[in-house]
C-alpha cells in the first residue's frame, strides 16, 4: 500500500509555517493549548537539514500532572462516560475524516521532523488513520456475555468497562500511526488519555490532536505533554495512582524499566518493544518476490522500524543470485531529503542513531565481515545520512547478528536446512516479526509454527494492518494493538451475579 501512493510536490520549511492551523508550538491540555510552566523549550530540527522547524514547550513533572488529573476529570464526566459506543464511534469517525482531509499537511509536518520520504509519510497517514476507522466501527462492538449458570436461580453476566486513564508513550519513527493506533482503541473503549510523544517528533501528534479537537472530542479526553526530559514524566505515568494503563512502544531497555516502574501500582501495561526480525529465503522461493520483500522491509524509513528485517538467512542454493540481486535494488535508492518527491531513502533520525549504525558496521568490519556496498556516511548529504548496507559474512559475534541495528544495514547469512535457519531465527530473546519465502506449501505451515514471533509474514514484506493483531512474545513486549484484540487493553472484565431469582 505505501509504495503505490502518488507523490507531492516539493515542500520548504516556508510551506510547512504557513499551515499555521497545524503547526503547534503549544502543549495540550484540558483542552487548551498551553506553555510549559515554567517557559522552557526545546527545538524540534528537521534531520535531514538541521534547520529548527520550531520550538514546544519543555513541559514538567508539574505539567504533566495537570494533564493527568485533566483526563481523570474528562472520564468521570458525564460528556465522556455517559456516552454510548455509538457516540463515540461518530467523533470517532469524524477524526478519521478530518486526518483523511488534512493528509497533505500532516504528510509535510511528518516529513520535515522525522526525515522520512514525503511519499512514505503519506503512507504513514493512511495506514495510521485506518486504526481510527477500524476502532470507530469497534467502539459499538465492545460485547459482553450471558453465561449459563450452574445453579437455577442465578444469572452470570460479564461486562467490559473502561479501565480510565490511560498514559501513551510514542515513539519517533512513526509518529502518527503510533498515537492513532494507542489512542484510537482507548477512546473507543471509553478511556481518556495522555499522551507523551517523541521530543524528536512532538509536531504531528500535536497535529492530529487538533484535529481530535475540531472533530468535537471533549476537553481534556485528549491530553499531549511535550517534554526533551522523558524520564521524570514516564516515571510520573508509571507511579501515578489516576493513570491506570501505560502503552509504550519503544526500546526493549525503557519498556523493561517502564514495566517495572508500574508494578506497584499493578496497571494495566502494554509494551511493543525492539525487534530482531528474521528474514528466511529457502531454495524454493519466488527470488523476485523476496526481493521486492526485502526492500519493503529492510528500507522502509530508513530501516528505522521496529519490525524491520534485520537478519537475513538465505539458503545456498539461491545465496549468490539473492545477494546480487539484493545489491542492484539497494544502490539504485535515491538517498537525500524526503520533501523531494523521488527520494526513496531520507536521513536517520539523530545523530545518537548515526553513531549507533555506523559502529555497528564498523564492528562487523573489524570481525571481517564483508561490506559489499555501502558502509559509510553520506557526508555530502548531511550528517545524519548512511548509504544503504550490505554486510555478508557476519560472525555470530558481531553486534548487527546479536542486535537490532534499526538503520539501512541488510546483514546476509547463508545456511544449508530448514532446520538450521529456524534454530538461529529463533536464537534471540527477541520476537517481534518474522518474515521467510517459500513456494512449499508443506514448508510454509512447519516455519510458520516454529518461528518464535509474534507475527509472521509469508511470502510478505508488509505485514501491519488495521485488522491484524500487533505485537511480539519474549522481550519484544506484552499486549496486542489493532484488531479487535487492541479494545482488550483498555477494558476490565466484570462479573456480575444474579442471585436469588424467581421466574415462576
Amino acid at each position: 500500500m505505501w509504495r503505490t501512493v502518488r507523490l507531492s510536490a516539493q515542500i520548504t520549511m516556508s510551506s510547512i509555517r504557513n499551515f499555521s492551523a497545524l503547526v503547534q508550538n503549544k502543549a495540550l491540555i484540558n483542552g487548551s493549548w498551553v506553555d510549559s510552566s515554567t517557559c522552557a523549550t526545546f527545538d524540534v530540527k528537521n534531520p535531514a537539514s538541521g534547520e529548527v522547524i520550531t520550538s514546544v514547550p519543555d513541559m514538567t513533572v508539574e505539567d504533566a500532572q495537570k494533564a493527568i488529573k485533566a483526563a481523570k476529570d474528562a472520564f468521570e464526566s458525564k460528556e465522556w462516560r455517559s456516552l454510548t459506543g455509538k457516540d463515540r464511534s461518530n467523533l470517532l469517525k469524524k477524526w478519521h475524516k478530518l486526518i483523511e482531509q488534512h493528509t497533505e499537511e500532516i504528510a509535510e509536518i511528518m516529513t520535515a521532523e522525522s526525515g522520512k520520504p514525503i511519499a512514505e509519510s503519506k503512507g504513514e497517514i493512511i495506514y495510521g488513520n485506518s486504526f481510527v476507522e477500524w476502532f470507530a466501527e469497534e467502539a459499538r462492538r465492545i460485547y459482553g456475555e450471558v453465561i449459563p449458570s450452574a445453579v437455577n436461580n442465578r444469572e452470570i453476566i460479564v461486562m467490559k468497562q473502561p479501565i480510565g486513564v490511560a498514559a501513551l508513550i510514542t515513539p519517533w519513527n512513526f509518529p502518527l500511526a503510533m498515537v492513532t493506533r494507542k489512542a484510537a482503541s482507548a477512546l473507543a473503549a471509553g478511556c481518556t488519555v495522555v499522551v507523551k510523544p517523541s521530543e524528536d517528533t512532538p509536531l504531528t501528534a500535536l497535529a492530529v490532536a487538533k484535529l481530535a479537537e475540531d472533530a468535537g472530542i471533549p476537553k481534556g479526553v485528549i491530553n499531549v505533554v511535550t517534554t526533551a526530559k522523558a524520564a521524570p514524566i514516564g516515571d510520573l505515568l508509571c507511579k501515578s495512582p489516576d493513570v491506570r494503563g501505560i502503552s509504550f512502544t519503544g526500546s526493549t531497555e525503557v519498556g523493561k524499566l517502564l514495566f517495572r516502574n508500574s508494578a506497584d501500582g499493578i496497571k494495566r501495561v502494554g509494551l511493543e518493544l525492539g525487534g530482531n526480525a528474521p528474514f528466511i529465503v529457502f531454495d524454493s522461493a519466488n527470488i523476485e518476490k523476496a526481493i521486492d520483500g526485502a526492500m519493503a522491509s529492510k528500507f522502509r524509513n530508513c530501516g528505522q522500524t521496529c519490525v524491520s528485517a534485520n537478519r537475513f538467512f538465505v539458503q545456498e542454493g539461491v545465496y549468490d543470485k539473492f545477494v546480487s540481486q539484493l545489491k542492484q535494488r539497494v544502490e539504485s535508492l535515491k538517498i537525500g531529503n524526503g520533501k523531494s518527491c523521488d527520494v526513496q531513502i531520507g536521513p536517520l533520525i539523530n545523530e545518537m542513531q548515526f553513531n549507533k549504525v555506523s559502529g555497528f558496521v564498523e564492528d562487523a568490519r573489524s570481525k571481517n565481515a564483508n561490506i559489499v556496498t555501502g558502509g559509510k556516511g553520506l557526508s555530502s548529504l548531511g550528517s545524519l545520512f548512511y548509504a544503504p548496507t550490505i554486510v555478508t559474512d557476519v560472525p555470530p559475534t558481531a553486534k548487527i547478528y546479536t542486535e537490532e541495528v534499526f538503520g539501512p544495514v541488510a546483514s546476509i547469512i547463508k545456511f544449508k536446512d530448514e532446520a538450521e535457519a529456524v534454530q538461529k531465527a529463533n536464537d534471540t530473546r527477541r520476537g517481534l516479526a518474522g518474515y521467510f519465502y517459500s513456494e512449499n506449501l508443506q514448508q510454509v505451515f512447519r516455519v510458520a509454527k516454529r518461528l518464535e514471533v509474534g507475527m509472521v509474514g509469508v511470502n510478505e514484506g508488509i505485514i501491519s494492518a488495521a485488522e491484524a493483531p500487533f505485537g511480539g512474545v519474549k522481550e519484544s513486549g506484552v499486549g496486542r494493538e489493532g484488531s479487535h484484540h487492541g479494545i482488550d487493553e483498555y477494558v476490565d472484565i466484570k462479573y456480575i451475579c444474579m442471585g436469588n431469582l424467581k421466574y415462576d
